[in-house]
């Protein structure tokens, strides 16, 4: 490639509202600008080729139209979600540019394609202020995020959380267009299963008004209001249960006639506001499960959902995952990731070997740390969530003696946030500095007229503020090898030929495997079958380059749970 041929793309609008190309050169000046219609749009990204990245305000955004119109986007740079970490990241020297441009803090568009007949129009839906779409606006923006990354202390690491941030925003739209197989006479089944047949419209499923009436007898009370929690709880404490809320939690403490059927209620009640009939409708049409993702939605860099519940599937209604006839699903989910990226962070070998090829809770028993598996793992995470007391109290001081290293990380990540510092991901997001009203807490404590009950909120609230940084680090580091693991499942599954066999998953990915679904540490993949075992290898070599890529030559494996079934119910 030569210092004449354009490295970046960016994509815009003109003060006239025309779509505009901006060809950079590699060194990010511009070369040429070029005034597109938005019906030959997609035919001049597609001539563009697989090399060529797009540089656009935000990718949920620009990339629904193009793939309605049967065009996949290689690699693309998100302004919106790169100026969200490089305005926060430690490692960034000068982010003041930065902060003076807040246009760029808005929030996501909204993720669903629009219709055919209204390609590129771009004007926000959903509601609330989004990023700027002006091709001028993005190009001075791109040369303000490329000139922090020049300045920043570890360009190379931001670069690659940048471009697996980005990725992860092309992969949620895919997500959504291509959409989750579901058979629905599966789901009607399973709910009439567990709640009896649909009811009328105004009428409660037969099930869930039975436990309804066993729990007002119990309670002695026909006309006891079971969905108001300040209700519910002043007739339970008429009968001798003092609880304090109506977690199941709680509730289980308790010895009475109306806790078994009262759980039993409200767990029936949660499958049908969450996923009953009415959400099937709505989420589930047409044989597709189709949720808006939002990357970056937490503050760790986790994905959130913003329709659908996609980071809440819950388990009894995986069976209506369902591949298309002559397609077959990869279900794959890595055991323990968060203790193994600890373990890769610090890089605690003795940790790493407790993981290797075996369950990590398992290897920390092998090594006579604690004496079974429920003991390792409430040890482990209480290590990662600042746990003081109970049994995790009692069991994290053994995972101190026996994993110096990795205790160590995440003790200083602690300190550090409990003093009110920011702590960094592996790849460069930072937390969030704490609020002022966190520091007047703290200010506050030291004054001289400061009591008692001003010091103890001043320790609890730092001692909060330390759990959180300490999950932080590692949460975050897990979301970016889950984000590296995204990326290249999607680029192995690119190479695949595509089949005459067509699904139901749209023009771009009804004859090709493809991502389906994501949810933290656990992906699904729809395939051919003759290409399942390809696509399946693809998902196991995607997730050991993920790890060689963040860190390295690091002895530590990612084991996967990975099937290749028809459905992704789990045993």
């Amino acid at each position: 490639m030569t210092v004449d041929d354009p490295v970046w793309s960016v994509l815009g609008r003109s003060p006239d509202g025309n779509l505009v190309i901006a060809d950079l050169t590699g060194d990010g000046s511009e070369r040429r600008r070029t005034a597109v219609a938005s019906t030959a749009l997609p035919a001049l990204v597609t001539a563009a080729g697989p090399a060529r990245r797009w540089v656009w305000s935000d990718t949920a955004r620009w990339y629904p139209p193009l793939l309605a119109a049967g065009v996949v986007v290689s690699r693309c740079h998100d302004l919106r979600l790169s100026h969200t970490i490089l305005r926060g990241s430690t490692l960034v020297t000068d982010a003041a540019a930065l902060h003076t441009h807040p246009e760029w803090d808005g929030p996501a568009a909204d993720a669903v394609a629009p219709a055919a007949e209204t390609l590129f129009d771009l004007e926000e839906r959903g509601g609330g202020a989004s990023v700027p779409d002006g091709i001028d606006e993005a190009l001075a923006e791109f040369a303000r995020q490329r000139a922090s990354l020049e300045t920043a202390t570890d360009p190379g690491r931001l670069r690659l959380l940048l471009a697996a941030e980005s990725a992860g925003a092309v992969i949620a739209v895919e997500l959504h267009a291509a959409g989750l197989p579901w058979d629905g006479g599966v789901h009607d089944a399973i709910l009439v299963e567990l709640l009896g047949p649909r009811p009328v419209a105004g009428r409660l499923p037969a099930r869930i008004e039975e436990l309804a009436v066993r729990v007002r007898d119990a309670l002695g009370d026909p006309a006891a209001s079971l969905d108001s929690q300040p209700k519910l709880l002043r007739a339970l404490h008429r009968v001798g249960v003092l609880a304090t809320s109506t977690s199941r939690w709680e509730l289980a403490q308790y010895d009475h006639p109306v806790i078994a059927p009262l759980l039993e209620y409200k767990k029936l009640m949660r499958l049908l506001s969450a996923n009953g009939w009415a959400w099937m409708e709505e989420w589930a049409a047409e044989g597709r499960f189709r949720p808006v993702y939002v990357p970056g939605g937490v503050v760790t860099g986790r994905w959130a959902s913003s329709g659908g519940g996609a980071l809440q599937l819950p388990r009894q209604l995986r069976p209506a995952v369902r591949a298309d006839p002559g397609w077959r699903l990869i279900v794959a989910d890595v055991a323990q990731l968060e203790p193994r990226v600890l373990a890769a962070m610090a890089r605690d070998t003795a940790l790493a070997d407790a993981a290797r090829g075996t369950d990590l809770y398992a290897g920390i028993v092998a090594e006579g740390v604690v004496a079974t598996r429920q003991e390792a793992k409430i040890a482990v995470l209480g290590a990662m969530y600042g746990a003081t007391t109970g049994d995790s109290g009692r069991l994290v001081p053994a995972l101190r003696r026996a994993y110096p290293r990795a205790m160590t990380l995440v003790d200083d990540a602690a300190r550090i946030g409990e003093d009110g510092g920011i702590v960094t991901t592996w790849l460069g997001r930072s937390a969030p500095a704490p609020s002022a009203g966190w520091r007047d807490v703290q200010s506050g404590a030291g004054a001289a007229e400061a009591t008692a009950a001003d010091e103890t909120r001043a320790r609890r609230s730092a001692r909060d503020r330390g759990r959180f940084t300490r999950n932080f680090i590692v949460q975050g580091t897990a979301a970016e090898w889950a984000l590296a693991w995204l990326a290249d499942v999607r680029g192995r599954l690119a190479a695949f030929d595509p089949v005459d066999e067509v699904g139901r998953s749209g023009p771009v990915f009804g004859r090709r495997a493809h991502l389906a679904f994501f949810l933290h540490d656990e992906i699904i993949v729809h395939a051919p079958a003759a290409q399942a075992d390809a696509a399946a290898e693809a998902v196991r070599a995607a997730a050991d380059a993920a790890r060689r890529l963040l860190f390295g030559d690091f002895p530590l494996d990612f084991p996967l749970d990975l099937r290749i079934a028809e459905d992704a119910g789990k045993a």
